[in-house]
């Protein structure tokens, strides 16, 4: 490693860097995607998307700062449970961060096929030919901006950030003073909407917008003050973003011509025009404002693109870091600059440009992947504040014996809804990426008498076994067989975290280990 990561980002690099990863496309897209699964309902899927995400955020706000580090959530999940569970995390948050540029990317191209025709294959969602390399070219030139140093890339963050968040509250305001039927809020139908009400938050894109709460814990490592500024920029993201998409919500709801609903929220769509925000203004005769969205669809998930761009470049080092990756993955330039994270990032990302689902199907992925993965921050910091009761905490969360497994329970649930394919598929990888692993052990591990610790994750095999099968047993608006009805199966979800997490606290590895850890960060220079 030729230099190390400066020190330049402060507390408005770190909260728009979080607010410029939660204003993405999800204002774009979600609230459609949430209305006609959720209909009215929809604004209370926000709601629950965002007490969800706020209580994994507390968590966060205690735990993060104390991984001031590129890449913290990996390192978080090394900590506590070993090198394996470490490794395995890793290649997981390796595949979520590095799959929201090129999203945010489609997001973009998406948009920009109503003035520029043929970016698409008519309505399937599916990238063209012409919008396949454009897509490669956008993604490059955001990988691109991140050569120009931490520093930079935060002042940018926080130019559009001001964007990013005027566009859209202007928006909710034009479209309800023009059109306002409130009306619309009872065009329900409760048993569907009430079971769309908790299945939107997984699959319409509303915990997947949420999610980029996280960048000003990843960007820890380039904080001046990590303590003081990462739980006040992840907290204050969380509430402002809820706030903003609260209001959308509400006003896409309102704001509908009652003519559009004649067949339900299930069946409504905007022919011949992608996104629902422009949509609507180009039926209410306000094409300034449908100009704005157009041109606020460029900016606002490429500067998201460009945030998780810069994460998923420290997510590759951090990959190196624990030993996940090789270890050229850590090379990093005299400036300051991931160079060898960027390329293999950027290079990776590319390939979630192939035919793959819609957009919605894709962050329903994306989002089960990523609370499975966050979900570990409740169980470190419990473990932490037993086996470091003393250690100097820059945030301590009251109340975290309770906040924490409430937060485990959330994360679970959003996991369960995202759905019985989802789960298999993740779950499937997760093994995957286990069984190289106790082969590698065997080859080489095993002869240097490293101990492969899998004592210390056996709480992942009932945990996410248990997800599957209550999932393949679940209702049938998940993807399961209708044998569980939909409530009971949210309680034996909640049981099943509560036991696995209960589990997982049992089979840490020594408090003296997590203690050597931190006395080497220290030693390292590394500032709380």
């Amino acid at each position: 490693m030729a230099g190390k990561l400066k020190r330049e980002v402060g507390f408005s690099g770190l909260i728009f860097a979080s607010l410029g990863g939660i204003i993405g496309s999800g204002w774009l897209f979600g609230p459609l995607a949430a209305a006609q699964v959720a209909g009215p309902l929809s604004i209370y899927s926000w709601l629950i998307g965002a007490i969800t995400i706020l209580f994994l955020g507390l968590t966060y706000a205690e735990v993060g700062p104390l991984f001031p580090k590129a890449g913290a959530a990996t390192h978080i999940a090394n900590v506590v449970h070993g090198n394996l569970l470490g490794k395995i995390w890793a290649w997981l948050l390796f595949m979520f961060y590095i799959a929201i540029a090129p999203v945010e990317v489609v997001a973009v191209l998406t948009y920009a096929n109503n003035y520029i025709p043929g970016l698409l294959v008519g309505d399937t969602g599916l990238l063209s030919g012409p919008g396949l390399i454009s897509s490669v070219v956008l993604l490059g030139f955001m990988f691109l901006l991140n050569f120009l140093g931490i520093r930079r890339i935060a002042n940018i963050f926080t130019g559009l950030g001001w964007w990013k968040l005027a566009v859209p509250v202007l928006t909710m305001i034009v479209l309800v003073v023009f059109s306002y039927h409130p009306e619309n809020l009872h065009v329900l139908h409760w048993h569907e909407n009430v079971h769309g009400m908790f299945v939107a938050v997984a699959s319409s894109g509303i915990v997947f917008s949420y999610l980029g709460f996280r960048q000003a814990i990843e960007l820890g490592g380039e904080s001046r003050e990590p303590g003081k500024h990462i739980p006040l920029a992840v907290i204050g993201a969380i509430v402002i973003g809820a706030i903003i998409y609260v209001g959308l919500q509400w006003a896409f709801l309102v704001s509908l011509p009652p003519s559009q609903l004649t067949q339900g929220w299930t069946k409504l769509s905007f022919s011949g025009v992608f996104g629902p925000f422009a949509a609507i203004a180009s039926l209410l005769g306000i094409g300034w404002l449908a100009v704005l969205i157009y041109a606020d669809a460029l900016i606002s998930p490429g500067g998201t693109a460009l945030v998780y761009a810069t994460s998923a470049a420290r997510a590759v080092v951090a990959n190196g870091e624990v030993g996940a990756g090789p270890s050229f993955f850590t090379r990093i330039t005299e400036g300051g600059v991931p160079w060898v994270g960027i390329i293999v990032a950027y290079v990776i990302g590319c390939v979630y440009f192939l035919p793959f689902p819609s957009w919605q199907k894709l962050v329903g992925f994306i989002t089960t992947i990523s609370v499975i993965t966050y979900g570990i921050g409740p169980i470190v910091l419990l473990q932490l504040r037993r086996s470091l009761p003393d250690l100097e905490r820059p945030f301590r969360l009251w109340g975290a014996q309770i906040i924490a497994p409430i937060a485990f329970i959330l994360s679970s649930l959003v996991a369960y809804w995202g759905g019985f394919k989802a789960l298999t598929y993740i779950f499937g990888t997760l093994f995957a990426i286990l069984i190289i692993y106790g082969i590698v052990y065997r080859i080489r591990g095993s002869r240097a008498g490293t101990p492969l610790g899998f004592k210390h994750i056996t709480w992942i095999f009932p945990y996410f076994l248990g997800l599957w099968v209550l999932s393949w047993f679940g209702p049938k608006v998940l993807g399961g067989q209708g044998v569980i009805p939909f409530y009971w199966s949210m309680v034996a979800v909640a049981v099943l975290a509560l036991i696995s997490m209960v589990w997982a606290l049992k089979v840490t590895v020594p408090d003296s280990q997590i203690s050597e850890y931190f006395s080497v960060m220290n030693k390292e220079g590394v500032e709380l």
